[in-house]
């Protein structure tokens, strides 16, 4: 009708998953699990982790076999779905980890939650529609002296910047599957020719891309091709705002110079010797 506003597109990443589960290998769940081994850099063995938008739930996986005891949770249903049949295939009635559909925008379910040792989020915060609230709000379940890990699109300016991805995943959020395709076969295309022309391999690389967090390449560029909401954020613009909210310590970083996901892992402060907060964290 005249005059309703038309609501944004939202790209199904439970379907993307879905499928990505169908073909996910042992070598892939190892090379997750030691991806996440390596970013949390500490032993989880009985330590508290929350994965935020668990996806396939590999990684809520991998901190499983790490020792953790996980809480999963994802707004799309189909996601959640991925994240429990993982949980059915490898920990079957194992009370250590939870799945259930939430939002982290959800102020009400994020109190039900407490506070957890590990809070993990890598691609995600960004495709909230809302990244500030959500990384705020996620940042808010970090235990004193836990662990804040984020992976947030890097932020590009320019014609083939942030602002022109944004407007092209919008697109193919709306188009018909048949336009979708197509621009999906435009896109493969061009990678393979981008590996070509800088003397890489291409059968190599899509057949070790799961080195990369146990990831695959072709439901990657899907992820990517469709994932929006979308939004980014220069490193600068993260560590500034983390701080000023948090005053968490910054302890590392694996920072993507063009539009992928940069790393960040931040440690919330302890308690002072009063049992208070340290000074620049009040008010």
């Amino acid at each position: 009708m005249k005059g309703e506003s038309v609501a944004d597109p939202v790209f199904a990443f439970g379907e993307n998953w879905d499928r990505f589960l169908n073909s996910l290998s042992d070598e892939q769940i190892e090379q997750s699990t030691r991806a996440v081994r390596t970013l949390v850099a500490r032993d989880l063995q009985g330590k508290t982790f929350i994965d935020i938008g668990s996806g396939s739930g590999l990684s809520s996986l991998a901190a499983r076999m790490l020792g953790a005891r996980v809480h999963s949770f994802d707004y799309d249903h189909r996601s959640v779905a991925c994240t429990q049949e993982l949980r059915r295939r490898y920990f079957p009635r194992d009370e250590t980890w939870s799945v259930d559909k939430g939002s982290v925008l959800d102020k009400g379910y994020l109190a039900t939650l407490g506070p957890f040792d590990v809070v993990y989020s890598w691609g995600v915060l960004h495709h909230t529609g809302k990244m500030w609230d959500a990384i705020e709000n996620a940042a808010g379940l970090v235990r004193a002296g836990g662990l804040f890990i984020i992976g947030i699109y890097n932020y590009r300016g320019g014609r083939r910047g942030t602002a022109t991805w944004a407007r092209l995943k919008r697109w193919y959020c709306s188009a018909p599957r048949w336009q979708q395709f197509a621009w999906e076969s435009v896109y493969l295309a061009w990678d393979l020719a981008s590996m070509v022309a800088v003397g890489r391999n291409p059968l190599r690389m899509i057949r070790e891309y799961h080195g990369r967090r146990g990831m695959s390449w072709r439901h990657d560029v899907t992820d990517w091709l469709g994932g929006y909401p979308y939004e980014a954020a220069t490193p600068g613009e993260i560590l500034e705002f983390v701080r000023r909210k948090f005053n968490f310590v910054l302890i590392k970083q694996n920072i993507d110079l063009h539009l992928g996901v940069s790393e960040f892992v931040f440690e919330s402060a302890l308690p002072s010797a009063r049992g208070g907060v340290p000074p620049d964290t009040q008010g």
